[in-house]
């Protein structure tokens, strides 16, 4: 009996990890497309900064909280190799095409091509594994992709246009999305989350820097100043420590799967800052993007048809 209610109070944690990452990250999204569109922010340097500030505040926070095991995941080269193949292939990558991807479409339409994630994500699981994927994984995808679908597009076909280098971004946005999902799981199973996140960001901001030209500071207002700082702190280092963090306590499948709060919190606040009107479509969309969390919570077997004699 205590072991149950232990594994459930797990799972709640991971749900609340799995669902306050991707919120966060709608917010970044939506700040993001505003400074590009209105600050006229290069997206490199603010992808390098981003990387690089967080990756030093999370690894300033486990040098205090934990400072014996701050360099303990350098010490193998097995794990070094786990932790640059998670930063530069992981970490970097999920960054950087995000966010070419709203600078070539815009932050809601960015979200659709990134939920491409779970698609990849499941497949790859069910080639390693050789088995079809779970019909509960199958009916998780097709709601969420049709909530995504009626959040952005209103329920017309032809409303979302995309340049195909918008397109090129965010298929790349979701094969990253799924790569960062997979490399860290045995990371984060012999280290905390905050170490293995921060020496990632740390890792694919160094090696991202000369691109990013960090040392061309823009003239910015004020305002401009407080939103990135919002992103490196709330929209980066706190949703990948979030979302990370969910791993340990859910499948790579179903963390993937809540991730469909970002386009949801990305229309909420164009509801609610931008004025934008919602239909019948945009809540049906928001309707099915919230029934994940419940159907995944749903013991699988109720998915599982009966057996003929």
């Amino acid at each position: 009996m205590i072991r149950r209610e232990v594994l459930m109070t797990d799972q709640q944690k991971g749900l609340f990890y799995a669902i306050a990452g991707p919120v966060l990250w709608g917010f970044s999204g939506s700040i993001a497309q505003y400074l590009f569109s209105f600050e006229r922010i290069p997206t490199q340097w603010l992808v390098g900064l981003r990387l690089i500030l967080a990756g030093i505040l999370l690894l300033i926070w486990c040098g205090i909280a934990m400072p014996k095991e701050l360099f303990s995941i350098l010490k193998k080269p097995r794990y070094i190799f786990q932790l640059l193949c998670f930063g530069l292939l992981g970490m970097l990558p999920a960054q950087y095409t995000y966010f070419m991807a709203i600078k070539y479409g815009n932050a809601p339409t960015a979200t659709v091509l990134q939920f491409l994630g779970p698609l990849f994500i499941i497949l790859y699981l069910s080639l390693r594994n050789l088995k079809m994927p779970r019909r509960i994984d199958m009916i998780s995808i097709v709601l969420a992709l049709i909530g995504t679908f009626l959040l952005v597009t209103h329920g017309h076909w032809n409303t979302l246009a995309l340049s195909p280098l918008a397109v090129l971004w965010g298929v790349g946005s979701g094969l990253s999305q799924a790569s960062y999902t997979l490399l860290p799981r045995e990371l984060l199973k012999n280290f905390d989350a905050r170490i293995v996140t921060g020496w990632s960001m740390l890792l694919g901001g160094i090696v991202f820097a000369p691109v990013a030209h960090l040392n061309q500071v823009p003239q910015l207002t004020v305002k401009a100043w407080l939103l990135i700082i919002f992103i490196i702190i709330g929209g980066t280092m706190f949703s990948y420590l979030f979302y990370l963090q969910s791993l340990n306590y859910l499948s790579a499948t179903t963390t993937g799967m809540l991730s469909a709060f970002e386009p949801l919190t990305a229309t909420i606040l164009s509801v609610t800052l931008l004025s934008t009107h919602v239909g019948p479509a945009e809540i049906a969309g928001a309707l099915l993007i919230l029934g994940i969390t419940f159907l995944q919570a749903l013991p699988p077997k109720l998915f599982i048809g009966r057996r003929r004699v």
